[in-house]
């Protein structure tokens, strides 16, 4: 389209340096500024604390989502289910309950059958799905109901973070383990059709042979150890085999060999596992970082380019390393909190956001004081 425009002008005037011309207006167009805008992925962050927090308890801290509808056999008629999967950040390890619907009390059961069977979290990590916003007020918040203040009395030194919304990737770590979860569900069982006891079989044996995975390289040398799988944690092994003991051992000796197994397994772990996770391929550079004041458009994947939303910064949610990972908009249809991923910053700030350019770049500056909703960082 560009050449055909400089065709047509060449063909009616002589201009010189016709193309560095063109290129000039094109870059000074505000309309072609706005349609050209890309947004502008910050640099990546380090690893979260829960990622690596080595000899800690499995399930210390947990991700939690939803998959499916998966239909069962309920006599004649078939029903929808829900697996909720939990994964441990550290560990990588996947426990996997069934949910009968999406409120909030099955939301709050698994969260129950899951800490019956692997012990309470200290933080738990999700989606802003509304059954866990109205799980974390029950949980966390401990709300005076007669209903739930039994179930809920233990939880109140569990802490809920939430990614801002439109961030899936932030929740890659369980992100991926739902797509191997389907993908073994359907390798092993590609037609049946279920019923409750059979989905509840065979999602017990998909979580038994996602934590038999290896979290390491499978060296094919005899005299090296074995890959660490999270089920060498969890069981012992990665198969289930548990050895016989000998009997000439006391019971406190049994107790230090157990002692000794764990703490050579996370020491393998930060020496094996760790330099894998912490590697990054790509968003090295530092980039120009979003200002209070900017104006912007948001991304969204559901509409067409020509009508993503438009509005201004109010707020921004910096990282520990100084980065902005989130910020608020306000659109003609409310505050937003949204993603920077998500965000195409437009040339035409104000004097007060370019004025306060240099000391965002260098991570300066604090947050305003006014409150425009929840803004959680993954840094």
């Amino acid at each position: 389209m560009h050449e055909t425009v400089i065709n047509k002008i060449r063909g009616m005037y002589f201009i010189n340096r016709l193309r560095a011309l063109y290129k000039k207006v094109r870059w000074e167009c505000q309309k072609c500024k706005n349609a050209s805008t890309m947004p502008q992925p910050p640099q990546m962050a380090t690893l979260p604390a829960a990622r690596i927090a080595a000899f800690e308890r499995p399930f210390t801290y947990v991700g939690i989502d939803y998959f499916g509808p998966l239909f069962v056999a309920v006599g004649r008629r078939r029903e929808k289910r829900w697996g909720v999967i939990f994964t441990c950040l550290t560990l990588r390890a996947v426990h996997i309950e069934v949910a009968h619907s999406l409120d909030t009390s099955s939301s709050v059961m698994a969260i129950r059958n899951f800490v019956s069977r692997r012990g309470y979290p200290r933080e738990i990590f999700s989606d802003n799905g509304t059954n866990f916003k109205a799980s974390e007020k029950i949980i966390c918040e401990n709300l005076k109901d007669t209903d739930w203040a039994a179930v809920v009395s233990s939880f109140d030194e569990v802490k809920w973070r939430f990614n801002p919304p439109g961030t899936p990737h932030m929740g890659g770590a369980w992100e991926r383990l739902v797509r191997s979860v389907k993908k073994v569900l359907f390798e092993i069982l590609p037609s049946t059709s279920f019923t409750d006891e059979s989905l509840r079989s065979a999602l017990s044996e998909v979580e038994f042979i996602l934590n038999a995975r290896p979290l390491t390289f499978v060296s094919l040398e005899s005299s090296d150890d074995e890959a660490l799988t999270p089920n060498h944690l969890l069981i012992g092994s990665s198969d289930g085999y548990k050895p016989i003991g000998s009997n000439t051992l006391s019971l406190r000796q049994r107790w230090q060999l157990t002692q000794q197994f764990a703490d050579r397994f996370w020491h393998r772990w930060v020496r094996e596992y760790l330099p894998v996770i912490s590697r990054r391929t790509k968003w090295f550079v530092k980039k120009r970082p979003a200002c209070v004041g900017d104006i912007v458009v948001i991304a969204d994947q559901d509409l067409p380019r020509n009508s993503w939303p438009k509005g201004r910064i109010v707020n921004v949610v910096r990282a520990k390393d100084g980065q902005v990972r989130s910020a608020m908009v306000a659109t003609k249809s409310g505050i937003l909190h949204r993603p920077i991923v998500k965000i195409a910053i437009l040339d035409v700030g104000t004097e007060q956001s370019k004025q306060t350019l240099e000391s965002s770049f260098t991570g300066a500056g604090v947050l305003p004081t006014k409150n425009y909703g929840r803004a959680v960082s993954n840094a």
